[in-house]
């Protein structure tokens, strides 16, 4: 009998085949930038190499053999433009997503403010301060992942852990130069 906390037989080989297991931010759109920052990055990655779902979808009939992950993603910032540059372990071109980046500027830049007060928050105010500035910056994280969910439908199925991950990266390397 199978303990119900456990992968079933092959569920971690197909988990494994629906996901990323490397990736590698685009160092020419990505600055170095606070300790905060840099921390909010590396939880980003180290979190989303754990646990992600990344399905892509089918673009015709011939397609379908090139969807079987595990995959390695390059992602990056060009001319107001998310390249996802998905490949297989073996480095083998899958598919190039790009997504504009335009619409998500208002709800980054409000995501902007609220992470700064946030950050402020920390150094001067009481816990419930704290709290209510923190429940407001996860609002606009979830909108901004589901945003960037839909966005990407028709391309790649996410759940919503990796959405949420993906949309911590985009704001990342928005904060370039």
């Amino acid at each position: 009998m199978t303990d119900p906390g456990s992968d079933g037989p092959g569920e971690g080989i197909d988990q494994r085949r629906r996901s990323i297991v490397k990736i590698q931010l685009d160092e020419k759109s990505f600055l170095r930038r606070r300790p905060e920052v840099e921390h909010e990055r590396e939880v980003a990655l180290f979190d989303l190499l754990e646990e992600n779902v990344f399905i892509l979808k089918s673009q015709d009939a011939t397609d379908a053999a090139h969807l079987q992950g595990p995959f390695h993603l390059k992602l990056g910032l060009s001319e107001d433009r998310l390249i996802f540059d998905v490949r297989d372990t073996a480095e083998t071109p899958r598919r190039e997503i790009v997504l504009g980046v335009r619409p998500f500027r208002m709800i980054i830049k409000d995501y902007f403010m609220v992470c700064e007060s946030y950050f402020d928050a920390i150094k001067a105010s009481s816990p419930l301060q704290i709290e209510a500035i923190d429940m407001g910056r996860r609002g606009l994280h979830n909108e901004g992942a589901q945003m960037l969910k839909e966005r990407l439908a028709e391309h790649v199925e996410l759940d919503q852990g990796t959405s949420r991950r993906f949309f911590t990266l985009l704001c990342i390397l928005h904060m370039r130069g």
